[in-house]
């Protein structure tokens, strides 16, 4: 009887130490920045700009060298990356919103005359899930998925939000671009006004918050979401404060034409910003059991550092479309490993979700492409696509394999083009004519996806 007595203390003893240790799922922080160009940034290339932290970010962990945004422009990657699926099948958001909630092509004006553009709350999200999975949520940065209350990320699994509204915000004031220079910087849903520069705010914030948490509730895991709005225009360098905000007539509103050092003293004040994050993770102890994913919404502006692909934001040519991406996870992803697999922005939402131990109630459209990585196994093989609409243009592409084909509809005018980016990343030379027959092929898969794809609202 002593002995059964003894080992239901040590029992109940072990009970209690396992419910005293952190949980062991891992933290997730998932940054993003706006516009960021293939060539961006040390580890990518750059020259003349100096990310040293984003740089050691990706030493500690896999980057990839043919990752790929959802979309060429960023509302609609950041709708892939919260719903795990082809931004197109919501409906309205293949475009940026305009200023204000305007819609930029036909679906997307009839939505916002309703009163509906935007990611609606009946959407799956990853935070949602991951919320009601017991992490704590915050996102601190930009949203651009809704002007409305309806749409904010509180009604997505947010417990805690900062950010601006829209797309291009000046960076001391906080005001979209005119003439409406409307005020869009909001926490959990209301107007909030803090003097400083935006990178600074939403990094500060990101701090805030984890230390809030760690404080309150350390045994709680969390998402952090930090989606900059840099290196976006406007294109305000940290020490250019002035007393009012960007007059309407300045060059710096328009996306081609950011001074260079201006440009690049941007990029790395949002590296130092990110170098405070990754600080904060170390000396509260979380690094170790936290993933850390960089990316960018899309591909760069005429602003960008030229990386030698073709095109820019907007476009579905590498140069709209590639961006940089890399992930640290210590213990389970490798070190100073390259991919050069593609891959895509909502492959990271299944990522995350497998690494919470979290499963939708309906499927993603991304795979699990860090849990390949970590169990060293190459990466799923499958068709990639995309398409973006504004005004009367779109842009399509299919990427299967190595070969590519991308089409511009203008009104009735169409250029198509196919490529072998194996011999030919920059895309220098159109195989229409030389490869019919795999053209066909790709255009009747990218078919099929657009009609599997339909938005239903």
């Amino acid at each position: 009887m002593k002995l059964i007595a003894v080992l239901f203390a040590l029992v109940a003893s072990t009970c209690d130490l396992l419910a005293a240790q952190p949980s062991p799922k891992p933290n997730i922080v998932f940054i993003l920045a706006d516009d960021l160009g293939y060539g961006d940034l040390g580890c990518y290339g750059a020259k003349d700009i100096h990310t040293p932290r984003l740089d050691r970010l990706a030493r500690e962990g896999v980057r990839f060298t043919q990752f790929y945004s959802n979309g060429p422009e960023c509302s609609p990657t950041r709708t892939a990356f919260l719903t795990g699926r082809y931004q197109q099948r919501v409906g309205g958001l293949e475009c940026a919103i305009g200023i204000g909630g305007v819609g930029r092509y036909d679906d997307a004006a009839r939505l916002a005359a309703q009163h509906q553009l935007g990611l609606p709350a009946t959407e799956l999200t990853l935070s949602r899930l991951l919320h009601d999975a017991g992490y704590a949520t915050a996102i601190t940065g930009k949203w651009h998925l809704g002007y409305e209350e309806q749409f904010a990320p509180s009604r997505h699994g947010f417990d805690h939000a900062f950010y601006a509204l829209g797309g291009g915000m000046d960076y001391f004031h906080h005001v979209e671009d005119p003439p409406d220079y409307a005020p869009v910087l909001r926490i959990n849903g209301k107007p909030v006004k803090r003097p400083g520069y935006a990178t600074d705010l939403f990094a500060d914030e990101a701090v805030r918050w984890l230390r809030e948490h760690t404080t309150r509730d350390a045994k709680r895991p969390f998402f952090l979401y930090v989606p900059f709005t840099a290196p976006h225009s406007p294109f305000q360098a940290p020490d250019e404060e002035q007393p009012a905000p960007l007059p309407a007539d300045s060059e710096r509103w328009k996306q081609s034409k950011a001074p260079p050092r201006v440009y690049a003293a941007m990029i790395e004040r949002m590296d130092n910003a990110i170098g405070k994050l990754l600080d904060t993770l170390d000396e509260l102890g979380a690094a170790k059991n936290t993933l850390v994913i960089f990316a960018s919404d899309n591909g760069g502006t005429a602003s960008a550092r030229p990386c030698g692909l073709r095109g820019i934001k907007g476009t579905t040519f590498e140069g709209g479309i590639r961006v940089p991406c890399f992930a640290r996870w210590p213990g389970i992803l490798p070190v100073g490993v390259e991919r050069a697999e593609p891959a895509l922005t909502f492959d990271l939402t299944t990522s995350i979700a497998r690494a919470a131990g979290v499963t939708p109630p309906r499927p993603f459209d991304g795979v699990d492409v860090l849990g390949a990585i970590a169990r060293s196994e190459p990466l799923p093989s499958r068709p990639l696509f995309w398409r973006g609409r504004r005004g009367e243009r779109t842009w399509r592409a299919v990427r299967e394999g190595t070969l590519k084909y991308v089409s511009q509809a203008n009104g009735l005018r169409v250029e198509e083009f196919f490529f072998d980016l194996a011999l030919d990343s920059g895309e220098q030379k159109n195989l229409l004519t030389e490869r019919a027959n795999d053209t066909v092929r790709l255009k009747q898969t990218l078919a099929a996806w657009e009609a599997d794809v339909r938005p239903q609202r």
